[in-house]
This record gives structure tokens, C-alpha cells and sequence, in this order.
């Protein structure tokens, strides 16, 4: 198990590699050319891209902590960059299947595909940076059960689309396709992804609600009326203690669902609880923030629009707040009531 300040080690050497690179100018660019290169370099060339993927694949090794704790540096900054998606989403699909890992950014996403006599069929809807990547690992139906398909976006039909935050969520036809590798999968790989893809949303949202939580509180603490900061309002302060509240729940949440899993896949449960908790944070974090700091909230200037927008997007992807409270919901009642308590208070970790 990584121990807690390897893991804070992790988180700020991200974020001070991303603190001078990650401009207004740097965002406002990403947002019209798709992502960001110049934040990408350094990130891959450090090893960052793939932290949480085995060597043996590829990948810089360590924890699904360790790769979450740059998710919340990255999450933050509002790195314009597909992390999440190259190394636990894409990459440790590949690595299941036993396929080489390519360089560069990697993508994937979620549809009803299928293999048939060497060729796909069917789509992927909103594909994180699919123009961006330099290959899509595909998760499809084969004759003989799951397979993962390495694609070449070229070679694809790709509709563009964007999220909330101005990120590429783009449409992927895969209608005759041929891969350039194809590999065999355990049935529950698409299970294991969705978990990692919404563990690895709750690890942006934890480091975005951090900043948020900074932005307001430097705000609110320099912004004067009556002779006094506005933080010092009744008002005010309780957005202040909600943010705060908020964000220590969802990092929390994370954080625990992340250390759980170790070097393998994360717990069902704990990512339900995680994603849920850190879905619902998103929410009550953007609607604070912007009461606490009013129309200056809402300029472009302000660093907070680029982070809250972010919150909205990040919450409804792989899952949102809804299906994982639903399904955590299923799963504890399944247990009855004589496991309940044993399940919720089971293996308590510090994942901070």
C-alpha cells in the first residue's frame, strides 16, 4: 500500500510541473485546437502519463492511488490533457489484453461494438480527445466473447463534440475498421472499466473542488464591502464552510476507493461510494462558489468558470451521481440487513 506522503509527493510534483504551463492563454488555445502539447510533453517525459499501468506493459508502474493522485493535480489545473484516459482508462485496458502500450496520448470509450471476420462495427460516443489520440483501445464483442481492438483514429469516421468545459467528447464510427492488434478479454473487463473511468472522474473532481475551494476563499478574503472582506458575511462564510465541507468528502471518497485497490482493480463498492459522493460535491461546490463570489464568479478572467464548468462536465461522465448511488443502493440492500453496517464500516483506510 502506498503510504500517504508518497502520495502527496505525487499530487505536488504534478501540480508544480502544471503550475506555469496550464495558462488562461494555454486554455483558451485548448480549447480551439482540442488540447494542449505543450502541457502534454512534459507530463509524458516524466513519467506521469502512465503511472498505474505494469511496466511489464509499458506503463511507469505504481498504484491506482498513485495515478489517481495525479488525477487530482491535473484535475486542479484543469489540464487540458487526456490523462485519465491513457493511462487507467486505455491504458490498463490494454495491459489486460495483453497488448504492447504506444506512445503518445491514448483514448477510449463506451458503445455497442462488435468484431466480425477482422472488421469493427458500430460507434463510440462522446470519446474523450479521440482526434488527439494517437490510438483508441477499443472494447468490442468477438465471436468468442470480449476482445480489445487497437484502433488508429485515422482510419476511423470521427463527428466532433465538446463538453460543458470546452473538451473534445467526440463521436467515433467504427463501421468497417480493421485493428491493428486484437487480444482476448475476461467478461467483466467492461465492468472494470467503467469503474476505473469513474474513479478516475472522482480523483478530477476531488482536485478541481480543491482549487475551487482556494480561488473562493482568496476571493472572497480580498473582496472588500462595508469596510470589511465579504468572507466575513454570515452569508458568504457558510458557502465558504459548504465548499470546504464538500471537497474533503469527495477527496476523501477518492482517495479511499483509490488506496483500496493497490496495484489491481478497484473495489465495486468503493468506487460506487466514491463516485457518488464526489458527483454530488461537484454540484453543491460550482453552486457555492459562484453564490460566494457573484458576477465576478462568471467572467472569463476568473479562474473559477474554467474549474466549475469542469465540475459540471466531470460529474455525468462514466456513470454520474444517479447510476452509482443507484447501483450503491442495489448492492447494500442485496446484503440484507444483518451485513449493512459490517459492509459500511468494513477495512476503513486514510487514503489522504
Amino acid at each position: 500500500m502506498t503510504a500517504t506522503n508518497d502520495l502527496a509527493e505525487v499530487r505536488d510534483a504534478v501540480a508544480d510541473l502544471l503550475t506555469d504551463r496550464v495558462t488562461p492563454e494555454i486554455l483558451e488555445a485548448a480549447e480551439r485546437d482540442g488540447w494542449a502539447a505543450t502541457v502534454w510533453e512534459p507530463l509524458h517525459a516524466g513519467g506521469f502519463t502512465t503511472v498505474g499501468v505494469p511496466e511489464a506493459a509499458g506503463g511507469a508502474g505504481g498504484s491506482v492511488a498513485e495515478a489517481c493522485s495525479v488525477l487530482e493535480a491535473a484535475g486542479a489545473a484543469a489540464a487540458p490533457v487526456p490523462l485519465a484516459e491513457t493511462g487507467l482508462l486505455a491504458g490498463r485496458l490494454l495491459a489486460a489484453a495483453g497488448l504492447p502500450l504506444p506512445d503518445g496520448p491514448l483514448t477510449t470509450g463506451t458503445g455497442a461494438v462488435t468484431l466480425t471476420g477482422g472488421a469493427l462495427s458500430g460507434q463510440l460516443a462522446r470519446v474523450a480527445w479521440a482526434s488527439a489520440a494517437t490510438r483508441i483501445a477499443v472494447l468490442a464483442d468477438g465471436p468468442d466473447g470480449a476482445v480489445v481492438a487497437l484502433v488508429d483514429p485515422t482510419t476511423t469516421r470521427i463527428a466532433p463534440g465538446h463538453n460543458l468545459a470546452g473538451e473534445p467528447r467526440e463521436s467515433v464510427d467504427l463501421d468497417g475498421v480493421v485493428p491493428e492488434a486484437i487480444a482476448s478479454v475476461p467478461p467483466d473487463t467492461r465492468e472494470l472499466l467503467a469503474r476505473r473511468g469513474a474513479l478516475a472522474r472522482a480523483a478530477l473532481i476531488a482536485g478541481a473542488a480543491r482549487r475551487v475551494l482556494e480561488v473562493t476563499v482568496t476571493y472572497t478574503g480580498e473582496r472588500v464591502q462595508f469596510g470589511r472582506p465579504v468572507s466575513r458575511f454570515p452569508a458568504v462564510a457558510d458557502h465558504l464552510v459548504r465548499i470546504a465541507e464538500q471537497t474533503e468528502m469527495a477527496a476523501m471518497a477518492a482517495r479511499s476507493a483509490a488506496v483500496g485497490a493497490g496495484e489491481g482493480e478497484p473495489d465495486a463498492l468503493d468506487v460506487a461510494a466514491a463516485a457518488a459522493v464526489a458527483s454530488e460535491a461537484a454540484g453543491l461546490v460550482a453552486a457555492a462558489a459562484h453564490q460566494a463570489t457573484g458576477a465576478m464568479g462568471v467572467t472569463r478572467e476568473f479562474a473559477l468558470g474554467v474549474l466549475t464548468r469542469r465540475l459540471w462536465s466531470w460529474r455525468d461522465e462514466w456513470g454520474g451521481e444517479r447510476a452509482w448511488a443507484t447501483d450503491l443502493g442495489r448492492t447494500l440492500a442485496a446484503g440484507g440487513p444483518d451485513a449493512l453496517w459490517p459492509t459500511l464500516s468494513r477495512g476503513v483506510r486514510t487514503g489522504t
